[in-house]
């Protein structure tokens, strides 16, 4: 079928539904949701079968849905309505919720159901729950919805608020006055759930050391206690604030500064001045108790599991060190395999954008970012005491990917997107050894053809490409456990000492054609020029990233209804230039 995607960005859950759903056959291009007058044209050029909307924040036109089939993804149970729908969820504490997909009327939310998906909420962050419960449910929706249409004969059923099963009902969007903490009186429990139904946005207003913010990603503390509303500890950019009855860790701020625009930052960097009598309370690599870290270590049955769980998947200077350092530990430890991890919703996004933006130079942050990733990335390409294993739990882009590709074992559950690309960072060139590590895994011409190409890929098309080795689970859960049964089995087999001599050899063998530091420093020649050089492309881009700035148009390489359009108007312009 032809598909055209509607939405407000290019977000995880309409990556996660392109990939499928081209991976079905379908023929999808997506147009972002500007101007009633673009979205008009964009439905008059691509002439689809069908409209999924699985990201918007208005009403689509009348002159689209009354001539043409709109399903629209609605991230609530049946008979819910509203633009907050996960927000209360989490907020009213629901035990189960769901995805419904409905067809687009006169009323938001209120048009006829063609499918349903329900799942089991789970204590955890808005932006969590929605990577992964609500993608999945989404996508079984879409499909099945898809599938009636295409079958025919199908007949969607009407909202009908007098059915037993229809539990959803209105709800206005939430304020900031609705999830308000009360740090005198309200418990632990009741602190998370408003701050993590805030997160990813907007994020609950707060005031500390009189200054006004907003508070992202966080979670509780099993042991620190102290005056209700004090902050009692800080750690690896956390801050730890006591409550009623016990304490959470705040990982992120944003200040509220009225007329300018701010930055979610890591919670240290934004109170650093306010902090110097709060105690720096490390946590034990081994630590299993309740309580905030990024990255932590275990061990069974000679393989070594080294986990690292970065907000957003962001990985800034401090967090490449402390990674590298983790698994330099891990590497003097006696086993014969080391799994790297990640967490459930990211595996790594490479540098920390946000963090450089906020730098007083971000031309000088970018590089001391991407040389502490090349850093990271060259002592897992370099080991040869232990196999090792890239087991993306959740998604990966930019030189997140490529860092991955560092481990002698890629594998990927299902579910999980990759954006194997830097170029939609301003023509960012990329380094993370991207020029030694694709072409030795898929070959130098199908290498460029995947830094070239700017659109997600799913994990089971990433392991037919060869970026990665083989993908399965269906849920973390499931994928870490076969990531554990098949990595303990690596380590007792008899044939691992050979492995290990065979990589040692390949090593040697590329060494000698072509160093490292050679693919390195020519790579980096290339990042200069993004940082330092005359185009500011890619300073623009991030800019215009992080602080979430739609595009004014679709990027082509997404509407691809559009290339014959732009080809012909440059092809207009230029006849009368001549």
């Amino acid at each position: 079928m032809r598909i055209l995607f509607l939405t407000h960005g290019f977000n995880s859950l309409t990556q996660r539904l392109y990939a499928e759903l081209s991976e079905r056959g379908h023929e999808v291009s997506i147009e972002f949701d500007i101007h009633d007058d673009v979205t008009i044209d964009a439905v008059r050029l691509h002439a689809p079968d069908v409209i999924v909307a699985p990201y918007l924040r208005r009403a689509i036109p009348e002159a689209v849905w009354r001539h043409h089939l709109c399903l629209v993804v609605h991230p609530g149970i049946r008979g819910d309505r509203g633009p907050s729908a996960l927000d209360w969820a989490i907020l009213n504490g629901e035990r189960e919720w769901g995805v419904t997909v409905l067809q687009a009327g006169a009323e938001m939310d209120a048009g006829d159901i063609w499918a349903e998906a329900r799942f089991p909420m789970r204590a955890a962050r808005k932006g969590s729950l929605y990577r992964n419960e609500v993608t999945e449910a989404a996508v079984s929706a879409v499909t099945q919805a898809l599938s009636r249409f295409e079958r025919g004969g199908f007949v969607p059923e009407p909202l009908d608020y007098a059915r037993t099963d229809v539990r959803g009902c209105r709800r206005p969007p939430m304020r900031q006055s609705d999830r308000v903490i009360d740090w005198q009186n309200d418990d632990t429990e009741t602190v998370l759930r408003k701050i993590r139904s805030a997160d990813g946005a907007p994020g609950v207003e707060d005031a500390l050391f009189g200054r006004q913010l907003r508070l992202y990603n966080a979670c509780e503390e099993g042991a620190l206690r102290g005056a209700p509303g004090t902050v009692i500890a800080r750690r690896d950019g956390a801050i730890c604030r006591a409550t009623r009855d016990g304490a959470v860790w705040i990982g992120h701020l944003r200040p509220i500064v009225p007329g300018e625009l701010t930055l979610k930052l890591p919670a240290t960097m934004v109170m650093e001045a306010d902090l110097a009598g709060v105690p720096e309370v490390p946590v034990p690599l081994h630590a299993s108790s309740r309580t905030y870290r990024e990255i932590w270590y275990e061990e069974r049955n000679g393989v070594g599991y080294l986990h690292f769980d970065f907000y957003n998947g962001a990985m800034g200077v401090a967090q490449c060190e402390r990674l590298r350092t983790a698994y330099e530990y891990a590497r003097t430890r006696p086993t014969r395999v080391i799994a790297l991890m990640g967490g459930p919703d990211f595996w790594s996004n490479g540098i920390h954008l946000n963090v450089i933006e906020a730098a007083e130079s971000p031309a000088d942050e970018s590089w001391r970012n991407i040389n502490a990733m090349n850093d990271l990335a060259r002592v897992i390409l370099t080991t040869d005491s232990h196999l090792t294993v890239a087991a993306l739990q959740g998604n990966a882009g930019a030189g997140g990917v490529f860092f991955a590709l560092a481990a002698d074992r890629v594998w990927a559950r299902h579910g999980v997107v990759l954006n194997p690309h830097y170029k939609g960072m301003g023509n960012l060139y990329g380094s993370e050894y991207w020029t030694y590590l694709l072409p030795r895994r898929v070959g130098r011409e199908q290498a460029h053809a995947i830094a070239e190409n700017r659109l997600p890929v799913s994990a089971a098309q990433a392991a037919r490409l060869g970026l990665v080795d083989d993908c399965f689970g269906e849920d973390t859960t499931g994928f870490c456990n076969r990531v554990a049964e098949r990595a303990e089995a690596m380590a007792r087999d008899s044939r691992i000492d050979a492995w290990l001599a065979a990589k040692r050899a390949a090593r040697a063998r590329d060494e000698t054609e072509k160093p490292l530091e050679t693919y390195r420093a020519e790579e980096l020649e290339h990042m200069k020029l993004n940082f330092y050089g005359f185009d500011p492309s890619y300073h623009v881009a991030r800019h215009e990233f992080v602080f979430k700035r739609l595009p004014a148009w679709t990027p082509l390489h997404l509407a691809r209804h559009r290339h014959g359009v732009r080809e012909s108007k440059a092809r207009a312009s230029a006849l009368e230039l001549a």
